[in-house]
């Protein structure tokens, strides 16, 4: 599956195609909509409603940016045809109730709401007709880029091994596997090569696309000349760290090395990136006190309801953050005063006794979350970013999984890129692999990236993902 790099950020080009198309054609729902509502008179719906396609338009991208919210638009979607359809209508409903607001704020936008609800149900028909016939189609390996993994042994079979899903293969056809010599660990349907003559001759034949080099002993194994042939007839060639990178979103801890990640593209901290993230952190903060600020009182009225008027409503915790500087972080409280009294700092559990009745609430909606919002206003945090830890916690993680410190060269956020991708981590493996999406964050973060994911973390809030 070709990619494109649009403002430094990866997007599957299928999906940003399909994004396009929808666009389109929901717009097309608009202008369908007023005509069949004045019976096909385009005068009068000139008359009644002005310039129309400006407004169909704005309502379609309105849909379009709903749809992304709800994850419709991720390479690695994994729900069945239900699922995408209960997305599909969550979306349709999120991008109604945004243009109900809108339009009282920009009345001239508004359609009629005639219009906007024919325009809704035909919307909802075609994405749902759609969806199918667009995974059918970018499934088919004749549309994918070709691979050959260069190499047989442990390395080339972690490829097999981690990318077990058919979605995490949804952006590639995997030709086979080219034996290099020494131990074959490589198993399953896919062929393990012998090529008889040169690796050129063989990428011209098959019509190779890219080569990962995945060769366990470099020293030995790696035929340079071969390649620099492939490299010099457009093939492009990687190694497989940056493979996993491309493809799966994450840096893969267990192939890279410091040199790699010295040398390789990314990590960039800009005065212009730092000044546009903090002018969007506090516009974002100003605007979610503003709309939220009943929510977070109606919660500790609660609180106070469950457990006494005697009990705080807040509380603070010292995490860590950028430069693995302590900061207090502030939360709704969804415990018991005394949670930690006899166990110390732990992970929270699923369904752990310690959280509250109003607690269980709050955290599956993540209201107990919103009071950090001070933290991005005084600075200790940023809206998108790794997820703070706790001293306690960090001490000992960066005794036992590497590069783990590197997740504080960052601010921590309230959402991030492990946060969506990987569900709450409770033990040392999650962290370890939540680490492997922070460092994908800090090594390619820019403003567009920081924006997809404040797009997508409506699905999380919207269907409980994660919560505990």
């Amino acid at each position: 599956m070709g990619k494109i790099r649009l403002f430094g950020t990866n997007i599957p080009l299928p999906f940003l195609l399909l994004a396009m198309v929808e666009l389109c054609l929901i717009s097309g729902c608009v202008v369908l909509a007023a005509s069949l509502r004045f019976d096909g008179d385009l005068r009068e719906v000139y008359r009644t409603l002005g310039p129309l396609l400006h407004r169909a338009l704005f309502y379609a991208c309105i849909m379009v940016l709903s749809l992304g919210a709800m994850g419709l638009y991720q390479i690695h979607f994994r729900e069945g045809y239900l699922g995408q359809l209960l997305r599909v209508f969550a979306g349709c409903l999120l991008g109604w109730g945004i243009l109900a607001v809108l339009y009282y704020l920009i009345p001239s936008l508004y359609v009629g709401r005639g219009v906007a609800s024919m325009s809704l149900a035909f919307s909802v028909a075609i994405v749902v007709f759609l969806r199918p016939a667009f995974y059918s189609l970018v499934d088919l390996d004749s549309l994918k880029p070709r691979v050959l993994i260069l190499g047989a042994g442990e390395k080339a079979a972690w490829i097999m091994r981690s990318m077990y899903h058919r979605s995490n293969r949804r952006g590639f056809c995997l030709i086979g596997f080219v034996d290099t010599g020494g131990i074959r660990h490589v198993n399953g349907d896919v062929p393990v090569l012998k090529l008889d003559g040169s690796l050129s001759d063989y990428i011209q034949r098959c019509r190779v696309d890219q080569i990962v080099v995945a060769v366990d002993d470099r020293r030995n194994n790696l035929p340079m000349q071969d390649l620099l042939d492939c490299r010099l007839a457009g093939v492009e060639v990687i190694d497989l760290a940056t493979f996993f990178e491309q493809e799966t979103s994450t840096v893969a801890l267990e192939l890279v090395d410091a040199s790699w990640l010295v040398f390789g593209q990314g990590f960039r901290h800009g005065i212009l990136l730092a000044g546009i993230k903090r002018s969007l952190d506090i516009l974002l903060s100003a605007m979610l006190l503003v709309l939220f600020w009943p929510v977070i009182l109606l919660a500790a009225v609660a609180i106070k309801l469950e457990d006494g008027l005697h009990v705080p409503v807040f509380y603070s915790q010292i995490r860590v953050g950028r430069g693995r500087l302590p900061f207090k972080l502030y939360k709704l409280r969804s415990m018991r005063v005394d949670a930690e009294r006899t166990s110390g700092a732990c992970w929270t559990q699923a369904n752990d006794n310690r959280i509250t009745h109003v607690g269980k609430v709050i955290r599956k909606c993540r209201i107990d979350e919103l009071p950090q919002i001070f933290n991005v206003l005084r600075g200790d945090m940023s809206f998108v970013g790794p997820r703070p830890e706790r001293p306690e916690f960090t001490q000992e993680l960066e005794k036992r999984i590497r590069y783990y410190r590197e997740r504080c060269a960052v601010k921590p956020g309230l959402t991030g890129w492990a946060q969506l991708r990987y569900p709450y981590g409770a033990s040392d493996r999650d962290a370890s692999e939540k680490l492997k999406y922070d460092l994908f964050y800090i090594k390619n973060h820019n403003t567009f990236f920081d924006l997809l994911i404040l797009l997508q973390t409506v699905e999380v809030v919207v269907f409980g993902k994660g919560a505990r």
